[in-house]
């Protein structure tokens, strides 16, 4: 395992930022601002991009926060609670993760548990990961850590990502972060 992410083996995955989360989920605000971040990164830096949604006829669509960056990137519906078996989850033969959304202990922590089965790097954007209560967030937290996931911040993995300064790239990161 690489604890530095490297942007031609990384892809983003966003799963379930969505409507219905917004006023039970604890942090939802900073979660959502994180996460926005991290997907107009990725755009930068032009990595790519996995969002998913749990059944949005029931929990809405991605926030519009993180949807008004993500034009002409997909929703990959499902039901099962990873990510992974989600029809379209596809990392196009990258082998690193970097994984932001919700819930921390529920369908982020099954996500991150099947990529690192699947012998998949996995980073988790710490500050970009939200639960219902802080105790369920640091569950889910301490178990990914547990299991072979990287702990990392957005701003961290973005500059990671990046590796050098002085370049177009570094500046517009640069806005994204200040």
């Amino acid at each position: 395992m690489n604890p530095i992410l490297n942007r031609q083996r990384t892809t983003l995955v966003v799963v379930d930022v969505q409507e219905a989360f917004r006023n039970v989920i604890d942090g939802f605000a900073a979660t959502v601002d994180r996460c926005a971040v991290l997907v107009q990164g990725a755009r930068i830096l032009d990595l790519p991009i996995l969002v998913t949604e749990q059944y949005p006829q029931g929990l809405g669509a991605t926030v519009d926060e993180i949807s008004i960056h993500l034009e002409a990137i997909p929703r990959l519906e499902k039901t099962a609670f990873s990510a992974v078996g989600a029809p379209g989850f596809d990392l196009a033969g990258r082998d690193q993760v970097l994984i932001c959304g919700i819930e921390t202990h529920i369908c982020v922590s099954q996500t991150v548990h099947e990529l690192l089965s699947n012998d998949v790097e996995v980073h988790v954007a710490s500050d970009a990961v939200a639960s219902r209560t802080p105790a369920d967030r640091q569950v889910g937290l301490d178990r990914m850590r547990r299991s072979g996931a990287v702990l990392s911040s957005s701003e961290m993995a973005l500059f990671e990502l990046l590796e050098r300064a002085g370049t177009d790239e570094f500046k517009a990161i640069q806005r994204l972060v200040i």
